[in-house]
């Protein structure tokens, strides 16, 4: 019996991808644990829809210091160096003081903390990706999104825990549950891999060069990017759907427990069937989309998201079978827009100046989201479905701009004699 490609491509995973791979369900499963309950685990404390929303915000602000330097740290110390190091910081100081929270400043304390984890989101992707068979790459970021969603099949259990003990008891113990396995992941990361050529390289040129003067080296970078479409498109797409995650992520729960009254015991099962959907997808579909050009699933999966977020708009109080739906439909369509996006991310980018380029890539991201945040929070103030019709409409923005990106590349295609839309994997 011939094997699934996903399987395939899980054996024939060597080096770096291997230890990225192998060792990401420690993170993502403890992370997809907490997650949902986050913003509601603040209202207990007495936190508001605006307070939650100017966090997000004041995330943002800090992560953009922190991704201007990501790509000087990233060259300077090398890529396992700065993962390990930042990774520790980024997520195992703040799942700490997240579980010993009492009030809004811990809170705020944490999140100027997590906000270095756009240094390690650099550092790792390098460690990734690089010395990596470009042709596996689809694969590989499937595996990353798999390793997450393992968390579907224990997250029902949170939920029973939080109808016995409480929720504010259940969530500070799935944050010491995060501190544990997300430590131990790093740990055990980073004796699985090692430097990279193209780090060993960037360290060796910038050994005797200040963090200042690497930086200031990115001004070529950025005129290459302004002097390449694919990339500019890819930029615009990285800002949208980051802002369409961000909201999503933090006020989604604010939304089922308080405007649609779903008990906090169920909260959790909803993530788990969003979970199934996009196992499903990437164990029967996503192998298929393997001889499809980049921006065409990307297409319909924005329309997927757009039709789940209408649906999630009109969701009456109290019922719970059309949020199911909902939900159904956006885990279904989540994999063709995102997964793509990162790894047409990844191959739209110069390999000999990855770690500047993506450093300015996810300086436009941040720039470009940080507002939304607070913007979010105001609209969940005043409507806690408004977030949502904002989600929406850049789901709309998103579906545009790729079709744009599909007309570009054609047109490219046409006149270099070539194909016509290049594969995710060219």
């Amino acid at each position: 019996m011939k094997s699934h490609p996903l399987l395939l491509t899980l054996r024939r995973l060597r080096g770096n991808a291997r230890g990225c791979v192998l060792t990401e369900p420690l993170w993502g499963i403890p992370y997809n644990l907490y997650a949902p309950y986050a913003s509601i685990y603040m209202l207990a404390f007495g936190l508001d829809d605006r307070q939650i929303g100017f966090l997000a915000s004041v995330g943002m602000v800090i992560q953009v210091i922190w991704t201007l330097l990501s790509g000087a740290i990233t060259d300077k110390l090398g890529r396992k160096r700065t993962t390990f190091l930042f990774d520790f910081l980024a997520w195992s100081v703040p799942t700490l003081i997240w579980a010993v929270a009492q009030n809004y400043t811990y809170f705020l304390v944490a999140a100027v903390v997590n906000a270095t984890w756009r240094v390690t989101h650099n550092s790792w992707n390098c460690l990734l990706v690089e010395d990596t068979d470009p042709d596996l790459l689809v694969d590989i970021y499937s595996w990353v999104y798999i390793a997450g969603l393992l968390a579907a099949f224990v997250a029902p259990a949170t939920g029973l825990f939080v109808g016995r003990f409480g929720l504010v008891p259940t969530v500070r113990a799935l944050y010491l549950l995060a501190f544990v396995l997300m430590t131990a992941k790093f740990i055990i990361l980073n004796a699985m891999v090692t430097e990279t050529q193209q780090g060993i390289v960037r360290m060796q040129e910038t050994r005797h060069e200040h963090l200042l003067n690497i930086l200031q080296g990115s001004g070529p970078v950025l005129r290459e990017i302004f002097h390449t479409p694919a990339t500019l498109y890819t930029a615009g797409l990285m800002i949208l759907l980051s802002i369409a995650s961000s909201i999503r992520g933090t006020f989604w729960s604010i939304l089922a427990a308080e405007e649609l009254h779903i008990s906090t015991n169920y909260i959790a099962l909803y993530p788990f069937v969003r979970s199934i959907m996009m196992l499903i997808f990437f164990f029967l579909i996503m192998p298929r989309l393997r001889l499809w050009q980049a921006h065409k699933p990307m297409l319909f999966g924005l329309a997927g998201l757009i039709i789940s977020q209408i649906i999630l708009i009109v969701t009456p109080p109290g019922n719970y079978l059309i949020l199911f739906l909902a939900t159904a439909l956006e885990g279904f369509s989540i994999p063709a827009a995102y997964t793509m996006l990162d790894a047409l991310t990844v191959t739209t980018v110069n390999a000999t100046e990855r770690a500047r380029t993506m450093a300015l890539l996810n300086l436009a991201v941040i720039l470009g989201s940080s507002p939304f945040g607070w913007i979010g929070g105001e609209l969940s103030a005043l409507n806690r479905r408004l977030p949502f019709v904002l989600v929406t409409g850049i789901f709309v923005l998103s579906g545009l701009l790729t079709f744009l990106a599909r007309r570009a590349a054609a047109r490219r295609g046409s006149s270099d004699g070539t194909v016509s839309e290049p594969a995710v994997g060219d």
